[in-house]
């Protein structure tokens, strides 16, 4: 595995280079978790390709140092990711560049004091880097503290700081939830045993805004902002609750029982329904009526407990935990189909674009079919590499993809541009 202290001096050397982009962001930018429209959802008038292989569609591939599982975040023509060296004990956030794939610099942001235990398919840089425009935030676990911290576009600490204690006993599986923002805000998830919140600081000096307790249970559910019920509305799954929250002010909307006590996917939405699904220890996907009354609509008992879900059109596209495919109908829940995809587990969230469902397997097989709810429609089945945990980000019609290979004995994580 590459070291980062190899990288360090050539991040010297580029840190200088400007962000092209003029600070611009554009409409069709994966600038966060979820992209553009935070349900997963490319924007319009994304084509992008539905097979590849290592020889076929591959614009650039590049390798990335460390290990992490945050997917990528596109803002003009860079791009940006987490990753940690476990033998160094460092975090750090990189950048690249869109048009080559050339590491244009790598920012250690912590070292030392990483969770003495995690999951075996969690790291320590799994959370997703958002951006505003302005700055890039991340999300890191270290010292029994959640971190937060704020770069410039040519990696460059802005601000840095411990925004809580993250100190699980039951369950040290690590830590998972990306940032979201909010106006000048940006919003952190923290929910352990042994303290839970929600919290929002300002974007431009990390100074707190609002924090909400949240239940004092174990879960991994990233927070999202989408307009629902014609508001804005903090919504989050977890702790046997679908929760929402002013993102302004972090008071309580609505709560309704629901899903399991650990999640990890994020919300979805359409119109004024909310869907989530989880987790453990049981299985449950609900769908509430968001207009504050907290009314669950339907349920049903499977279980995406990783993975996020897509609605789409008035119809709910999920992949379960052992690779089966499903199309609900959002308002009643009605099963329209399901199908296996095979190939076996699945850890990485599904994106949509140019009406088809991209989604990848923990081995590395992305699988692409129609949303439509008419029956289950296989488009492709692509290979690269061997793990695949990272979700797929979509711009100017091309998919970027983190996978790793351990083909020649060593684990080594790669990017990847797929397009014509």
């Amino acid at each position: 595995m590459p070291n980062f202290k190899c990288h360090v001096l050539l991040a010297s050397v580029l840190a200088s280079l400007s962000f092209s982009a003029n600070g611009s962001v554009e409409a069709d930018d994966w600038r966060t978790w979820r992209g553009p429209s935070l349900n997963g959802i490319a924007a319009a008038g994304q084509t992008p390709v539905t097979d590849w292989s290592e020889t076929k569609n591959v614009v650039w591939k590049a390798p990335i140092p460390g290990r992490g599982h945050s997917s990528p975040t596109i803002v003009g023509d860079r791009i940006f990711l987490t990753s940690a060296d476990e033998k160094s004990r460092t975090q750090a956030v990189l950048g690249f560049d869109r048009n080559t794939g050339k590491q244009l610099w790598l920012t250690p942001v912590n070292q030392g004091a990483l969770p003495a235990r995690i999951h075996n398919k969690n790291t320590h840089a799994s959370p997703t880097v958002v951006s505003d425009g302005e700055r890039l935030y991340a999300a890191f676990c270290n010292h029994d503290a959640v971190q937060l911290v704020a770069l410039s576009f040519d990696g460059k600490v802005q601000w840095n700081k411990a925004v809580g204690a993250y100190r699980p006993e039951r369950y040290e599986y690590g830590y998972a939830p990306s940032p979201a923002l909010f106006g000048g805000t940006v919003i952190v998830a923290s929910e352990s045993d042994t303290g839970s919140f929600l919290a929002g600081f300002r974007t431009d000096n990390g100074r707190e805004v609002w924090r909400t307790p949240r239940p004092r249970r174990v879960s991994y559910s990233s927070p999202v902002v989408g307009r629902v019920a014609g508001r804005d509305q903090l919504l989050i799954s977890g702790c046997d609750l679908v929760s929402s929250y002013d993102p302004q002010t972090g008071q309580p909307l609505w709560t309704a029982p629901g899903t399991a006590s650990a999640t990890c996917g994020t919300m979805v939405w359409e119109g004024d329904l909310v869907f989530a699904s989880g987790g453990y220890p049981k299985k449950e996907t609900v769908c509430v009526r968001a207009d504050g009354s907290g009314t669950v609509v339907w349920r049903n008992q499977e279980k995406c407990y990783e993975q996020s879900m897509l609605v789409y059109d008035g119809y709910v596209y999920a992949i379960n935990d052992g690779g089966i495919a499903f199309c609900w109908q959002a308002e009643t829940g009605r099963e329209m189909w399901k199908a296996r995809l095979s190939g076996g587990a699945v850890s990485s969230s599904p994106i949509l674009a140019n009406g088809n469902v991209y989604i990848a397997n923990e081995r590395g097989t992305t699988y692409v079919f129609k949303a439509t709810p008419e029956r289950f429609v296989a488009v492709a089945q692509n290979q690269l590499g061997d793990e695949a945990f990272a979700s797929p980000a979509v711009v100017d019609s091309q998919l970027y993809l983190r996978v790793a290979s351990s083909a020649r004995g060593d684990r080594q994580e790669f990017l990847y541009c797929i397009g014509r």
